[in-house]
C-alpha cells in the first residue's frame, strides 16, 4: 500500500455515519414525473434536443451542447415530453431549463442502450467518445465533465490516477456503499478512465474508517495490475482534489487557475468509475445515481439508487418520510451541501445525498465578534485568512478582499466550524468572491 503523506490544517468533525454505512443501496421508486435539468454540469447548459408532446424512452438524449466543456442528459423514464419550462437547479438556487417527462410506466429501453465493451476492448478515442455521450460527469459534487478531465491538452502529460474514495464529508456513505458492494465496477471502471487518460499508474484512495471498503476493493484488485490502494487517516477535507493530491504523492496544485494536470495528475471519484462501468456493460447512460438520505429527521436512512430528475419529496418518502417538522433540508452534507428552500427540486447528477436535520440540529448560534485567535487559519486546508477576507468583504474593501486570495477559497467550512465567535465565514468569503465577479463583469 501506498506511504500517505497527508494535508495542512483541515478537521476532524463528528462522522455521523453510522445511520446509512451499514445500509446496502436498495432501488428509489420510479418518477412519475421526472423533471430533467439541462444544466446538471461545470459548464455550458444544454440545449432541448425534444419538443413538448415527443415520446421518449429511457436513455434517450434529450439536452447537448457543443461546447467542449458540457454533458449531455438523458431521459430517465419513458412517456411523453410534458413541458420544457424553468425548474429549480437545488445546487444554484434559482430556475434553469428543464425537460419535465409524463413517465407511461414502462420503461422501454431507447435503440442506443446497447453494450459498448470493456476497456481492454477499446480504444482510448472510443472510451472518450462514449463518456462524452453517456453525459458521465464528477458523482463527487464538482459535475465536471468527465470527458474534459480524461482529455488533458497538448503539453501536460499526466501520471498518475487517483480514484478518490475517501468521502469525507459527514453523513454521506454512498461511496463507501459503492466500493462495498459494487467494487468490481469501481474497478472496471478505473481501468477504462485511466485508459482514456492514457495513464499507466492508478492509486484507489479510501479513508481508514471504512475498513470494509478497502477489503472489498483489495479483492477486487486480485490479478489487476497498474492499480493499488491508499489507506488514509481519516482526515476532512481530504476528499478535496488537491488535498488528496498532497495527502498520496506529495505534490502541490498551484493556486487558481491551476490545476491536477498542472502536477501530472487526474483524479475521479468512485462512483464515476462505477457508472461508467455500468455504462460500458449495459449501454445506459448517466441516469441514475447514489443518493445517501439521512439525518435524524428521517424515518427510515437509506442509501438509495435514484434516477435523475425524481424530486426530492419522493426519495424522502422513499424512505418512510419524515419525523414531524424538519428543521433543515440540505443537499449534501453538513460541510459543504447547500441548504434547501423546497423539497420540490429535482435529483441531479451531482446530488451525494439528501441530509435532513431537526429544529434542534438546525438552530444556528449568534454569532459574536471575531477575536482574533487564528483558529480559522490554522484549519484553512489552502493557507488562506479567512478572518481578513470576512472583514475586508463586511467593510467593502474589495481590492483588499482579492488580495487576500478569496479565489482560492474551497468552500469547505474548515473555518467556520472552528470558529469560536461562531461566525459564518464561509458565507462571507463566498459573499466576497461572488462580488468580485459580478465586478469584473460590470468592469468595475
Amino acid at each position: 500500500m501506498i506511504a500517505v503523506k497527508g494535508f495542512r490544517g483541515g478537521v476532524h468533525p463528528p462522522t455521523n455515519k453510522h445511520l446509512t454505512e451499514d445500509k446496502p443501496i436498495r432501488k428509489a421508486s420510479e418518477p412519475a414525473r421526472a423533471i430533467v435539468l439541462l444544466s446538471q454540469h461545470t459548464g455550458a447548459p444544454c440545449e432541448p434536443l425534444v419538443k413538448v408532446g415527443d415520446y421518449v424512452k429511457v436513455g434517450q438524449k434529450i439536452g447537448d451542447s457543443k461546447a467542449f466543456v458540457s454533458a449531455s442528459v438523458h431521459s430517465p423514464v419513458s412517456g411523453k415530453v410534458a413541458s420544457i419550462e424553468p425548474w429549480i437547479h437545488p445546487a444554484l438556487g434559482k430556475k434553469v431549463p428543464a425537460v419535465i417527462i409524463d413517465s407511461d410506466g414502462q420503461s422501454t429501453l431507447h435503440e442506443s442502450v446497447t453494450p459498448k465493451g470493456s476497456a481492454e476492448s477499446l480504444s482510448q478515442e472510443e472510451i472518450r467518445a462514449i463518456i462524452r455521450e453517456s453525459g458521465l460527469v464528477g458523482l463527487g459534487g464538482a459535475c465536471f465533465p468527465t470527458a474534459v478531465k480524461v482529455s488533458p491538452p497538448k503539453g501536460k502529460t499526466i501520471d498518475t490516477f487517483l480514484l478518490n474514495g475517501a468521502e469525507c464529508e459527514p453523513y454521506l456513505t454512498a461511496d463507501h456503499r459503492i466500493m462495498l458492494e459494487r467494487a468490481d465496477l469501481v474497478v472496471e471502471g478505473a481501468k477504462a478512465l485511466m485508459r482514456a487518460a492514457g495513464v499507466r499508474k492508478g492509486i484507489i484512495c479510501i479513508e481508514d474508517n471504512k475498513a470494509d471498503a478497502v477489503k472489498a476493493v483489495e479483492r477486487a484488485l486480485r490479478g489487476v495490475s497498474g492499480l493499488e490502494i491508499a489507506v488514509l487517516p481519516t482526515h476532512y477535507p481530504q476528499g478535496a482534489e488537491k488535498q488528496l493530491i498532497k495527502a498520496v504523492l506529495g505534490r502541490e496544485v498551484p493556486p487558481p487557475p491551476g490545476l491536477p494536470l498542472d502536477v501530472g495528475v487526474v483524479v475521479s471519484n468512485v462512483g464515476t468509475a462505477a457508472a461508467l462501468a455500468t455504462t460500458l456493460r449495459t449501454g445506459l447512460p448517466l441516469i441514475s445515481r447514489i443518493v445517501t438520505v439521512t439525518g435524524q429527521s428521517v424515518v427510515e436512512p437509506s442509501n438509495l439508487e435514484v434516477k435523475i430528475g425524481t424530486l426530492f419529496s419522493s426519495v424522502i418518502q422513499d424512505c418512510g418520510g419524515l419525523k414531524g417538522e424538519p428543521g433543515k433540508l440540505i443537499m449534501g452534507g453538513p460541510m459543504m451541501g447547500v441548504a434547501q428552500y423546497t423539497m420540490e427540486a429535482p435529483v441531479v447528477k451531482g446530488t451525494s445525498g439528501l441530509l435532513v436535520m431537526s429544529p434542534e440540529e438546525a438552530r444556528e448560534e449568534e454569532g459574536t465578534n471575531c477575536i482574533r485567535c487564528g483558529r480559522c487559519v490554522e484549519a484553512c486546508p489552502v493557507n488562506l485568512m479567512p478572518l481578513f477576507i470576512r472583514a475586508y468583504t463586511e467593510a467593502g474593501k474589495w481590492d483588499m478582499v482579492e488580495r487576500y486570495d478569496a479565489f482560492d477559497c474551497i468552500e469547505c467550512g474548515c473555518c467556520a466550524y472552528v470558529c469560536p465567535a461562531k461566525i459564518p465565514l464561509v458565507q462571507w468569503i463566498r459573499l466576497g468572491k461572488n462580488e468580485l465577479m459580478s465586478r469584473r463583469k460590470g468592469g468595475k
